[in-house]
């Protein structure tokens, strides 16, 4: 049962990985995040760029699924995503972003990412609203990363914020 304001955050993320609304997160979640990623961005699957991220769409998985998923069925719970995140990552966000950061770094490449990994704020935007955030939101939350206000983001910026966003309180 979900019952600190921290669990019930949690809980709510976890409608972001469900990409398929079925009320578990397993592979297919990943794939069908990056398969519509390229459809978005209109980049091949079988480009460079598409298999990198398919790899980091997997990695991701594997990474989620061995913080979470305690009973070994492949598919992760929303009760074992908040237990996952509360006892695995709540105290280490970094922990969160190392399992993220393949992923991410394939997703901005895909959104454009410069050979620094910066990424404009609206591909930023457009990235979170393909992986499910509400568009208003999604411009908010990328506008808020660009503290310099270049118009660019780090990957650093946004692998850290992702972290933050599924792993810290507030």
């Amino acid at each position: 049962m979900v019952t600190s304001e921290y669990e019930r955050r949690i809980a709510a993320r976890f409608a972001g990985f469900d990409q398929d609304g079925n009320g578990y997160i397993d592979r297919e979640d990943f794939n069908a995040a990056a398969k519509a990623l390229l459809a978005a961005f209109d980049t091949a699957a079988r480009s460079d760029r598409g298999q990198a991220l398919y790899a980091g769409a997997e990695a991701f998985w594997q990474g989620m699924a061995g913080i979470a998923d305690r009973d070994g069925d492949q598919r992760i719970t929303r009760e074992e995503f908040v237990n996952g995140a509360l006892k695995r990552l709540r105290d280490n966000p970094e922990r969160f972003a190392g399992i993220a950061r393949p992923f991410l770094h394939a997703a901005l490449a895909v959104a454009g990412a410069t050979p620094d990994g910066a990424v404009g704020v609206a591909d930023t935007a457009r990235v979170l609203q393909v992986l499910g955030v509400d568009g208003e939101l999604a411009g908010e939350a990328a506008a808020k990363l660009d503290t310099d206000g270049d118009g660019r983001i780090g990957e650093e910026e946004i692998v850290s914020a992702f972290a933050r966003y599924f792993t810290v309180p507030g």
